[in-house]
């Protein structure tokens, strides 16, 4: 504040300042030296001057003090000083004092001052206890507060979950600090959305913790997971979220300022809800960060007598910084993990599906704490000729890079599988990819994708036809197959190494799939536990799901995670799939020979299993694929050619050869002789394709059944009018 020091009291001053009508004399000691009531003090302002005192100082001081202790000070101390100074006195004379002086905050601005005066020999006033305090007792109880402090800031610094440090932030202040304490914090925070701002701190508040000295919560208070009632508008309770630290020792003015600020019907009852019954004390704190609010921190005093002074409240300013800083974290962590599963949820299939030939259900589960969300992926591919390919995987790492390489690779594995090649085919052309692309360069530039380098990944086919399911695996476990009346079993795969490690072939494996056969493809996360046997927990997995095989697809995932109960570090991932027969009426298949006689047989055969079916209006549109393809095949591919329809949502046709060259569509020219067919077929088909088998290849085409009729191009009708028979 800033006294001149050594400044002698002026006349004005002393005249103005004379004693009070009817103010006792200080009185004196037997030894003659000057005595003090408790409760001897003066208010100043930051020039020295005496704004007001009781009757002592008064007849003492005068209007002017100076205080020899702070003459080597320029302003007065930022904090209360205790200590002995030598007063100027208005008789002239001077007199040795201890003091004890507190700064004062006015609404008015500049610096004042609570100056509290004793003899030199005597007591301090009852109403400063800080001054009277042994210096023992002072030493005690800095001590009590930094541990205090310690204490608090290693809670709330081993979390990043909001609730969990609000509860730890409230358990460290009782009984410690506070009888009770409350942590509110804005719905938005919650949310992992950007705080409000600091005039909008007492807005849309919901307390996550409370901790009180005996465990109970006052009746009518708000508790844990309810939200506050909205103070909006001109209010007097406004300093209590946006100024460091506001302590209230007034219950009626509270509530009474309460009262204004309330925008409700019930206030009574909102009251009751702010206010514990019983409090006498409050010392409220704003958690800010940024200049955004990210909560209160109120302490209640109810049993414990006294109020909050100087002390508690600079200890209580720290605390709340600190409590601020940790939510501000873990709400940047939860933003983060939320769109991180975000970004891999939208990665992942939908999970379930049913089509006439199975039923499919997928659980992901993220991973808690710091690891954060994963790799982990699973993916469900329609095939042609009602297959369908599985694609299960685990990539190394958590957090946002290791989504998008699971994104990439899943990309990756989508387009190589509308190609249609074998399981083994398939790894090899990703382990090249990644090795040539995702690899390549300097190990550390932050661009490469180093977070696939490693990954496992198992893909399979299932062909519902022949009841198999051909699997090849790199570095990935095993699925689980569970046939009708069989106890579970694990497929047989030959160990094969990572993505990116090796350039080993994948070996690949057929297993028997009959209907009713449920598969369970899943990622390490399900059987893997620290210090344990993986093959304990494989074994463990295949147990229950033996246990829940007849239940709903969709409930046995839930279940099976529930039973396991696997480690919260890492994310899972569990595909589960259900097999179903094919009816043998919906199925047509023959051998023929590779003669061009045979066109006309092709052409019969399929015309009369079209009207078993009763699908006489595709007859003219599947009359001429199955003729073109069969001449196709007869010209290029040589004997044997299989001929095979299905009937499903869709009518399918394929007609196979022992052939590998790859049909490619053209448009000729007018002049041509051919090369019309395979233009022609894809005007009269849904989709169509080529796949390569293991000998041979396979033409295949869709066509709708309930779809609409098909529309000829311009002049088809008169081209195919113009084609010799058995040319097409």
């Amino acid at each position: 504040m800033g006294p001149t020091a050594g400044s002698a009291a002026s006349e004005d001053g002393a005249a103005a300042h004379g004693a009070p009508d009817g103010a006792a004399e200080p009185f004196r000691a037997r030894d003659g030296s000057l005595g003090l009531r408790a409760g001897t003090a003066v208010v100043l302002d930051q020039h020295g001057t005496v704004l007001c005192a009781t009757h002592d100082a008064a007849w003492l001081l005068g209007r002017s003090l100076g205080i020899a202790e702070f003459a080597r000070y320029s302003a007065m101390p930022t904090e209360p000083r205790s200590g002995t100074a030598v007063f100027s006195l208005a008789s002239g004379e001077s007199g040795s004092f201890r003091y004890h002086a507190r700064p004062l905050d006015h609404e008015g601005g500049g610096t004042f001052w609570l100056v509290q005066l004793a003899g030199s020999d005597g007591p301090v006033a009852d109403e400063m206890p800080v001054a009277r305090a042994r210096p023992e007792d002072v030493e005690a109880r800095s001590e009590r507060r930094a541990r205090l402090a310690r204490a608090a800031a290693l809670s709330i610094g081993a979390s990043l979950d909001l609730g969990e440090i609000a509860e730890r932030l409230a358990d460290s202040l009782v009984p410690a600090f506070a009888d009770l304490i409350t942590v509110d914090v804005p719905e938005v925070v919650l949310n992992a959305d950007e705080p409000p701002p600091q005039e909008q701190a007492a807005r849309h508040l919901r307390r996550i913790a409370i901790a009180t000295r005996d465990g109970r919560i006052p009746p009518g208070f708000t508790r844990p997971g309810e939200p506050l009632p909205d103070m909006s508008g001109p209010q007097r309770l406004t300093p209590m979220a946006s100024r460091p630290v506001v302590a209230m020792s007034d219950m009626a003015e509270l509530r009474g300022a309460l009262r204004m600020a309330l925008s409700t019907d019930a206030p009574d009852d909102a009251i009751a809800r702010l206010v514990p019954a019983g409090a006498h004390a409050l010392l409220s704190a704003p958690m800010l960060g940024r200049g955004r609010s990210l909560g209160i921190l109120a302490a209640w005093r109810l049993t414990t007598p006294g109020g909050f002074d100087d002390d508690d409240a600079e200890l209580f300013a720290q605390i709340a910084s600190r409590g601020a800083l940790a939510l501000d974290n873990a709400r940047r962590f939860a933003r983060e993990h939320r769109t991180a599963v975000a970004l891999q949820r939208s990665l992942l299939p939908s999970g379930a599906t049913h089509t006439s030939v199975l039923e499919t259900a997928g659980t992901y589960v993220p991973a808690e704490g710091e690891a954060g969300v994963g790799g982990d992926w699973y993916d469900v591919l329609p095939l042609s000729s009602l297959r369908t390919a599985f694609a299960v995987g685990d990539v190394v790492g958590h957090g946002l890079g290791a989504t998008v390489a699971m994104g990439r690779l899943r990309t990756a594995v989508q387009t190589m599988a509308d190609l249609d090649p074998e399981p083994g085919e398939l790894l090899a052309h990703l382990n090249d990819l990644m090795q040539a692309r995702w690899t390549a360069g300097e190990p550390a530039d932050p661009d490469i994708d180093v977070d696939a380098y490693g990954t496992t990944v198992l893909y399979a086919v299932h062909d519902p036809i022949r009841h198999t399911c051909v699997m090849a695996s790199a570095g990935h476990p095993p699925p689980v197959v569970l046939r009708p009346g069989r106890p579970p079993e694990f497929a047989v795969l030959a160990p094969s190494p990572p993505l990116g490690v090796g350039a080993l072939p994948f070996e690949e494996a057929e297993i028997d799939v009959p209907p009713g056969t449920l598969l369970a493809f899943y990622t390490d996360g399900v059987v893997a536990r620290h210090g344990a046997d993986v093959n304990d927990g494989m074994e463990a997995l295949a147990a229950v799901l033996d246990e829940y095989r007849e239940a709903p697809l969709d409930a046995i995932g839930p279940a099976v995670l529930a039973r396991l109960e696997p480690p919260r570090g890492d994310d899972v991932a569990l595909l589960l799939v259900r097999t179903h027969p094919v009816p043998r009426s919906a199925v047509a298949e023959w051998d023929l020979p590779a003669d061009p006689s045979v066109v006309a047989r092709a052409r019969e055969l399929t015309l009369h299993q079209l009207d078993a079916w009763g699908l006489d209006d595709l007859a003219f549109t599947t009359e001429l694929v199955v003729s073109e393809l069969v001449t196709n095949a007869i010209r290029y591919g040589g004997a044997p050619i299989g001929l095979r329809l299905i009937r499903d949502e869709v009518l399918i046709c394929e007609v196979s050869d022992p052939s590998n060259s790859q049909p490619r569509q053209r448009r000729a020219q007018a002049t041509d002789e051919g090369g019309r067919g395979l233009f022609l077929v894809a005007q009269l088909t849904s989709r169509w394709g080529s796949r390569y088998r293991r000998t041979g290849k396979t033409i295949w085409t869709e066509q709708r059944l309930d779809g609409e009729p098909v529309e000829f191009p311009l002049g088809a009708v008169d081209l195919v009018g113009e084609i010799p028979e058995g040319a097409l």
